[in-house]
C-alpha cells in the first residue's frame, strides 16, 4: 500500500462509499419480507443481515475478478475513469433510494464504469461479450427464474397445507414458516455479501492495477476484501427503510409462507450466479421472487403500478449512470480542477438528496406503514378481520324531541 497516491486513495475511499450505499440500498433484498410479515423486528433484521453480509464477503472472489479483469480493458486505463464511474453509481443509488425504488446497485456501477471508460478511451475499451453474457443476460434471466421459482414454491406450499384446519396446527405451521423465513433471509444476506461486496472489491482492485500497485489479473488483497465487507455491512445496518417499505408492502402483501418461498428462491439464484461469476443484480432477483410469491397465493395480487415504476428504473439504471459517469470523466480529463469539480458535485448532490429525504423520513418505527397513495387508500377502506370487534366504533344518534324531557339529550350506542 506504500505506492498509493492521493488520487488513488480518493478513489478507494469513494469505492467504499459506494459500497456503503450499496449496503443500505439493498438491505430490502434480504429483510423486507421478514420485516413486513413480522418474523423479525426491523432493527434485529438489519443487524442480522449486516453480520451475514460481512461473512459472505469472504466466501468468494469470482465476481470481483469478472469486474476487475473482464468488463473493462485494463491497458491504458486511467485512475480518474474509475473515480468518474463511482460518482455516477453513487448518485443514481441515492436518487433511487430517495424515491424508494429498488433499482440495481450493480447496474449503476456497471453503467458508470462503461460510460466513463467510453468517454476516456472509446468503445474499444469495453469487452462487449463479457457485458452481454455476464451482465445483460443475467439481468433478464435472474428475475424471471427467481419469480417463477417463488410462484411454484408458494403454490406447492399452500397445496401441501390446504387440509390443515386445526387451530393449534395452523399456529404451529405459521411459527415454522416464520422460522424458515428468518433462515432464508439469512441465506439471502449471505448471498448478497458474496455477490455485491465483491463488486467493490473488483473496482478497488481495478484501481490498484491502473495505479501500478497490483499486476493485471491479480486477486483482491485481503485488506480490500475486509474493507469492502465492513463497508457494505455498515450500510446494511443503517437500513434502507424507504426501499424496505416498497418491497415489503408496496409490491404485494406477503404472508410468512410466501416470504419463505420468495427468499429461498432468490438466495438459490444469487448463490448459483456468484459461483459461476455472473454479476447479476440481487435487487432484481429478490424483486422478481417477491412478485412471484405474491402471484402464487390464491387471491394474491401484485401492485403493477409500483412494479412498472420499478421496471422503468431498472431500464434507466445503466444508461443514466453511464451518462453521469461519462460527464464526470469529461471533467476529470481537464486536469486537477476537473477532479475537484466532480468531487464537489458528488458531495453537494449527496447532501441535497439527504436533505430532501428528511422532509418525509422513513425509519424502523414507520417502515411497515402503507407505501404510496393507492396502498394507503386500500388500507383505509379495508374491513377489520373477521371475528374481531372494534371497540372504537361508536356513534351518537340523537333521540326524537320529547317535550317532557330535554330535547337536546342524545342517545349513545
Amino acid at each position: 500500500m506504500e505506492h498509493i497516491t492521493l488520487l488513488l486513495a480518493i478513489v478507494v475511499v469513494t469505492a467504499l462509499v459506494f459500497d456503503f450505499t450499496n449496503g443500505f440500498h439493498d438491505t430490502a433484498n434480504a429483510m423486507a419480507t421478514t420485516i413486513s410479515t413480522g418474523a423479525l423486528k426491523p432493527k434485529t433484521a438489519v443487524a442480522m443481515s449486516a453480520v451475514l453480509n460481512l461473512v459472505g464477503a469472504f466466501l468468494s472472489v469470482e465476481v470481483a475478478k469478472t469486474i476487475s479483469g473482464g468488463i473493462i480493458n485494463e491497458d491504458g486505463l486511467r485512475t480518474e475513469v474509475i473515480f468518474a464511474a463511482l460518482v455516477g453509481a453513487i448518485l443514481w443509488n441515492l436518487l433511487t433510494w430517495l424515491v424508494g425504488l429498488p433499482s440495481s446497485s450493480s447496474h449503476a456501477l456497471f453503467g458508470g464504469l462503461i460510460g466513463a471508460a467510453v468517454m476516456s478511451a472509446g468503445w474499444s475499451s469495453i469487452d462487449g461479450g463479457t457485458v452481454v453474457t455476464k451482465v445483460l443476460l443475467p439481468a433478464i434471466a435472474a428475475p424471471l427464474v427467481a419469480g417463477v421459482a417463488a410462484l411454484l414454491a408458494t403454490r406447492l406450499t399452500y397445496r401441501l397445507n390446504r387440509k390443515i384446519t386445526d387451530e393449534a396446527q395452523l399456529k404451529s405451521t405459521a411459527k415454522g414458516y416464520r422460522a424458515g423465513q428468518i433462515a432464508s433471509a439469512g441465506l439471502v444476506s449471505l448471498a448478497h455479501g458474496t455477490n455485491d461486496a465483491q463488486k467493490t472489491m473488483g473496482i478497488i482492485t481495478l484501481a490498484l492495477v491502473t495505479g501500478g500497485v497490483l499486476a493485471p489479473g491479480s486477486n483482491p488483497p485481503v485488506w480490500v476484501i475486509a474493507s469492502a465487507g465492513i463497508a457494505i455491512a455498515l450500510g446494511t445496518y443503517l437500513g434502507g427503510w424507504r426501499i424496505i417499505r416498497t418491497m415489503g408492502s408496496g409490491l404485494t402483501d406477503l404472508r410468512p409462507p410466501q416470504g419463505f418461498a420468495a427468499q429461498t428462491s432468490a438466495a438459490t439464484v444469487i448463490l448459483a450466479s456468484s459461483h459461476l461469476g455472473f454479476s447479476l443484480s440481487t435487487t432484481q432477483s429478490c424483486s422478481g421472487a417477491v412478485m412471484g410469491a405474491g402471484l402464487g397465493r390464491k387471491g394474491g395480487v401484485v401492485r403493477w403500478s409500483t412494479a412498472t415504476r420499478m421496471f422503468i428504473a431498472w431500464g434507466l439504471t445503466l444508461p443514466a449512470a453511464g451518462l453521469v459517469g461519462a460527464g464526470a470523466e469529461f471533467l476529470t480529463k481537464q486536469g486537477p480542477w476537473g477532479v475537484a469539480v466532480v468531487a464537489a458535485v458528488l458531495v453537494g448532490g449527496s447532501a441535497a438528496i439527504w436533505l430532501l429525504s428528511r422532509r418525509k423520513p422513513v425509519d424502523h418505527t414507520n417502515v411497515n406503514e402503507p407505501a404510496g397513495v393507492v396502498t394507503t387508500a386500500i388500507a383505509a377502506v379495508s374491513p377489520p378481520p373477521v371475528g374481531l370487534a372494534d371497540t372504537h366504533l361508536k356513534t351518537t344518534i340523537h333521540a326524537p324531541a320529547d317535550p317532557q324531557t330535554d330535547p337536546a339529550r342524545p342517545a349513545t350506542v
